[in-house]
């Protein structure tokens, strides 16, 4: 058995060590959610915590880890008398990113079923997980249809597995951690609401405490076991600690002001639900009991607000996390009672076997900023040299950039056929989940039987294969892979045009309002995004394909605007990001959104032809296609309908683009589109 890494020995992160450390003394606040840069050891300090949790009683030789004293009465290995027990290790269990339906809830045992002809489950990563801790790596990441499967487990405390004539039941209760970099994508707010608690964590700036960090890495490495060895003492007195504060949890009580208190700041914070104020109430619980106290204080009420409240205030991915705390001590100081305790506050509380208090307000990352400056005085338009003339007064110079108006659900565009790229909720897909369509021969591994296909195909041959038994003589070419048809993640491309004729400060700010509608499609229907810009005499990638949508908002935020309209440029590049992607993710397909009012003035002796000329090259790729018609005013001239059909797409203005007001988009886009494929 592998060394781990001590989690006395994690340098700083004092946030992190807190909530992991509280969620040891009372699982009932709900797991951790890591948010943070990579490399800053957040899967290290959440694996060190399993050596903390203390044992677990469990009935000898269950598979599900029912306690001795109170089996499930339902368990699939029960009923469970007075038989004999053991203890074990808490256990941590760890879900692939990549893991498979079947192993996560568990199966029928198609060897058993197929060779002896009876029904028998084979346990999954959530019945290993009961009683112990599942952790997620990189949870963000996570196929949405094995996150609606732990949204479940984690709401009913219970699995269920309903499936090729076989229904079980176990308990489910787990410790959901979980850690994700932000750069790679959002997490779905169902899924997000289940943490109990989060926290952010950025490697210290600090050279002191980077060169202990490096040091004690180092020093871990040559020699796992002495140095673990070094730390035991500390470990022993932090496990010692933990059992201490679960002795005492029962006793603390949450007087009505604390109540009061918590209600309050969840109130004024305005976070959905009532799941906040409960585990409000149980951090702050186990933040008393953790410092040794048998009451709530309003320290604790504080604490427990900077951890259970950031990622619940968050209405979309493009929302700073954090907490204003001017706001929250307001709140707390004026629901304050006289009989507030007098004991000390800090919740690290009396001795050093463990780390401080934290709380501070998490980094607020890499995403926009929360308040726009553009009209500042500061922001006026660059000196930049004009470019030449035009008729729209507006292209007189590069101007700076204006908020983008609100957001607004969007009708969702799809791309045509069906695909068999990456888990997701845009397009049609042939996927390894979704509803089973049919079966066929496998190829390559089996992943999914078709049990039913299966026994059709090797039923006729059973007497001349000489079967004396119940069993069903099986061999590998009767074997039938399931189809089954879901929905994909496509990688959805921008192309923006940011050119003078985009600059009047309304129109610009009602097309970023648009495509930051569009990103937040994205970001629920699992896409990957990339933001491509032209404007003046050339184009540029503002943002390559990635998953991280709040990025491209980031990006299309600090867009200026001004110059000439080289919209061939911005298609050529385009074309160029997505022969790349092409190369490297070859089963995403892409969906190109031309965000322009079709006009083209740079490029060329004939910026039209070579517009044109340019289209055309997506159009015979096959790309997907929608061009956002941004032209206004009582004369149009219908430039983007063109350039439309040069890509072998769809035009829509941009009030169609609401959901409200373009019902049959999608048929549209797909019917053109096979329409012109076929002519």
């Amino acid at each position: 058995m592998s060394t781990r890494y001590p989690f006395t020995a994690v340098v700083g992160m004092d946030d992190l060590r807190l909530a992991l450390l509280l969620n040891a003394v009372s699982p009932a606040v709900g797991g951790v959610l890591v948010r943070g840069e990579k490399g800053t050891a957040k899967s290290t300090a959440v694996r060190a915590l399993a050596e903390l949790l203390p044992e677990v009683a469990v009935v000898a030789g269950c598979r599900f880890s029912c306690d001795p004293a109170s089996p499930d009465p339902g368990c699939p290995d029960g009923p469970h008398g007075e038989g004999a027990r053991e203890a074990r290790p808490a256990r941590m269990v760890e879900l692939p990113v990549g893991a498979s339906e079947d192993r996560l809830v568990g199966a029928l045992d198609i060897e058993r079923a197929l060779a002896e002809g009876v029904k028998a489950f084979e346990p999954g990563l959530l019945a290993d997980a009961h009683r112990g801790i599942l952790y997620v790596d990189e949870v963000n990441l996570l196929h949405d249809h094995l996150v609606d499967l732990l949204l479940d487990a984690a709401a009913m405390g219970s699995s269920y597995v309903e499936r090729e004539g076989v229904s079980v039941r176990h308990a489910a209760r787990f410790l959901l951690v979980g850690t994700m970099n932000p750069e790679e994508g959002e997490l779905r707010p169902q899924l997000l609401d289940r943490f109990g608690l989060t926290v952010e964590v950025a490697a210290s700036r600090e050279p002191e405490q980077r060169v202990e960090v490096v040091r004690r890495r180092l020093a871990f490495d040559d020699d796992p076991a002495a140095f673990a060895a070094r730390w035991a003492g500390e470990e022993t007195a932090l496990r010692e600690r933990i059992a201490a504060a679960r002795t005492l949890l029962p006793e603390v009580t949450l007087g009505d002001t604390v109540l009061l208190q918590i209600a309050a700041t969840c109130a004024a914070f305005e976070v959905d639900g009532m799941r906040a104020d409960i585990v409000m109430a149980r951090t702050a619980t186990a933040l008393a009991a953790w410092a040794g106290r048998t009451e709530v204080t309003s320290e604790d009420v504080r604490q427990a607000a900077l951890l259970a409240l950031p990622h619940r205030r968050r209405r979309n991915p493009f929302d700073a996390p954090g907490l204003d705390q001017d706001k929250l001590d307001e709140t707390l100081e004026q629901f304050t009672g006289d009989d507030e305790p007098d004991d000390d506050p800090d919740p690290q509380g009396p001795g050093d076997g463990g780390p401080g208090g934290g709380g501070g307000i998490p980094p607020q990352g890499d995403g926009p900023a929360p308040e726009d400056t553009s009209d500042a005085p500061g922001n006026a338009p660059g000196d930049a040299p004009a470019p030449a003339p035009r008729n729209d007064a507006a292209e007189a110079g590069e101007r700076a950039a204006v908020k983008a108006a609100e957001p607004f659900r969007t009708k969702m565009l799809s791309v045509p056929g069906l695909g068999e790229g990456a888990a997701g909720r845009r397009s049609r897909a042939r996927t390894e989940h979704g509803r089973t369509t049919g079966a066929i021969r496998p190829r390559g591994a089996l992943t999914k039987l078709h049990l039913a296909a299966t026994v059709q195909a090797a039923a006729p041959h059973q007497r001349a294969r000489g079967r004396s038994g119940p069993g069903l003589v099986v061999r590998r070419d009767d074997l039938r892979q399931a189809t089954r048809e879901g929905r994909e993640g496509n990688l959805v491309l921008f192309v923006v045009d940011a050119s003078g004729s985009m600059a009047a400060r309304q129109r610009m700010s009602a097309v970023k309002g648009a495509v930051l509608s569009l990103l937040l499609d994205a970001y629920q229907r699992r896409d990957k995004v990339g933001l491509v810009t032209f404007r003046g005499r050339a184009a540029e990638v503002a943002l390559p394909p990635t998953s991280s949508v709040d990025a491209a908002a980031a990006r299309l935020e600090q867009l200026p605007t001004g110059g000439r309209t080289p919209l061939s440029a911005g298609l050529l590049k385009a074309h160029d990001v997505l022969r790349v992607e092409r190369l490297r993710d070859p089963s995403r397909r892409p969906l190109l959104v031309v965000v322009t009012d079709g006009r083209a003035t740079g490029g060329g002796a004939d910026p039209v032809a070579l517009a044109a000329r340019a289209a055309r090259l997506h159009a015979a790729d096959g790309t997907a296609a929608v061009v956002v018609d941004c032209e206004t005013g009582p004369v149009r001239l219908g430039l983007a309908g063109n350039l439309a059909r040069e890509l072998d797409g769809t035009a829509v203005t941009l009030d169609e683009l609401r959901a409200d007001s373009i019902a049959g988009l999608v048929r549209d886009v797909q019917g053109n589109h096979s329409a012109r494929r076929a002519a």
